[in-house]
């Protein structure tokens, strides 16, 4: 017989919170009904991870959602409404189907009496530990309001640093495409139909045209198109298993910071949210040591990961916090000392604030900068790879007109 996990309230109003087995949800239902409750949720057993597995990749929680979410419930808490009723407006008024089914959870999960971040903990891949740090200081603090405005501000500047990094890809991703398809047709469907020309006159093939009536014919085939087919799930399957290793994730992260070009970037926006993460969680009134767990876990790199945890320990022991981080090479002079400054001052999170800023501001620069060489580039390159289609085709068929020119004239 299966096991259902119920809440339900008494005549006086009391939550109670509790399993029992039922041959199903109605036959659970009506029991408890005649024994004088009245039944808010009753879920199976075991069943709660398969129905949310197919919606791990379906149904994501965007920032925009989660910051609109942020800075109503600190409106409504800041306002005086219950932490029940704010849970319960909140869900009408939310338009993503799965925050709302989550933020029904956590409001009946706080009914029964768990507090607001134990019931987000419920819900860790949508509610991060920042997210749930943040919240469980406000409580701690009973200053909620403000940490939940911090953190709308916080989701908001993540959100803006990254719509700056996709409009600044925008355009280069566009040509990348227009290009990609553009070689496609040429080589798929026109030179093809030159090829069967060339055949006709039995013209010799320069070098360039051998070469691309290979690519052609290699292209069209069967046995080519499964193997660039496949051969390109494959490489991004395989490249995905990879970076989801711990060891090919620290692989990656590491060796992406010193590409050209794009590996400065990678690491000033790193940089950047390092400095806005731990400045929002102290100035939450996050202690040290937590605020700095917290923020390996927020950095979506392993090379920042490890060296924020090992600085972590050095502080548990009573270091400042600078010292390790100058040591790893990865924060610039100009971070160092200002963190330096700001554990000296006692202002060590608004010094990280005007660090991120900093940054931040660095980024956009850089992206802006980045975008406006790129989109010559790729146009030149896109330019060499249809001049050499062009050039390919055209050698032979000059080769023909010279000869049947001759053929006129030795007739003549």
């Amino acid at each position: 017989m299966p096991t259902f996990a119920y809440v339900a309230k008494d005549k006086t109003g009391k939550i109670h919170r509790g399993r029992a087995e039922a041959d199903n949800e109605k036959m659970l239902q009506k029991r408890l009904q005649e024994s004088g409750y009245w039944v808010t949720q009753v879920t199976k057993e075991g069943a709660n991870k398969k129905r949310k597995n197919p919606f791990n990749f379906m149904g994501k929680v965007k920032l925009n959602h989660l910051s609109i979410f942020c800075r109503q419930f600190a409106t409504m808490i800041n306002a005086g409404v219950s932490l029940v009723r704010c849970l319960s407006v909140l869900e009408v008024q939310t338009t993503n189907k799965r925050l709302k089914e989550t933020i029904r959870d956590v409001q009946n999960r706080v009914e029964a009496g768990e507090t607001l971040s134990r019931a987000m903990q419920h819900h860790n891949n949508i509610f991060n530990n920042l997210f749930i740090g943040l919240v469980r200081a406000g409580e701690v603090g009973g200053v909620l309001d403000e940490t939940l405005d911090r953190l709308a501000q916080f989701l908001e500047s993540d959100l803006k640093l990254k719509q700056k990094i996709k409009a600044a890809m925008t355009y280069p991703v566009l040509v990348m495409i227009v290009a990609f398809l553009i070689v496609t047709g040429l080589v798929v469907f026109i030179v093809p139909k030159f090829i069967e020309i060339f055949k006709d006159f039995k013209v010799e093939m320069p070098t360039p045209t051998a070469i691309l009536i290979a690519i052609s014919n290699f292209t069209t085939s069967k046995q080519g198109a499964i193997i660039l087919v496949g051969g390109g799930f494959g490489l991004v399957f395989a490249w995905k298993s990879f970076i989801r290793t711990k060891f090919g994730k620290r692989l990656f992260d590491k060796y992406k910071m010193k590409v050209p070009i794009f590996g400065k970037l990678s690491h000033n926006i790193a940089v950047a949210r390092f400095s806005r993460t731990l400045s929002t969680l102290l100035t939450s009134g996050v202690p040290i040591l937590q605020a700095m767990e917290t923020v390996a876990g927020a950095i979506d790199n392993e090379t920042f990961t490890e060296t924020i945890m090992k600085a972590r320990a050095r502080v548990r022991e009573g270091d400042p916090i600078g010292e390790p981080l100058e040591k790893s090479g990865l924060f610039p002079p100009m971070v160092v000392q200002m963190i330096t400054i700001g554990e000296e001052t006692g202002a060590l999170d608004q010094m990280l604030g005007k660090v991120a800023d900093f940054y931040e501001a660095e980024v956009e620069t850089q992206l802006q900068s980045l975008a406006a060489a790129l989109e010559p580039l790729m146009i030149v390159a896109l330019g060499f790879v249809v001049g050499f289609i062009v050039i390919a085709m055209f050698m032979p068929l000059i080769a023909i007109v010279s000869s049947l020119s001759s053929g006129g004239g030795d007739d003549k």
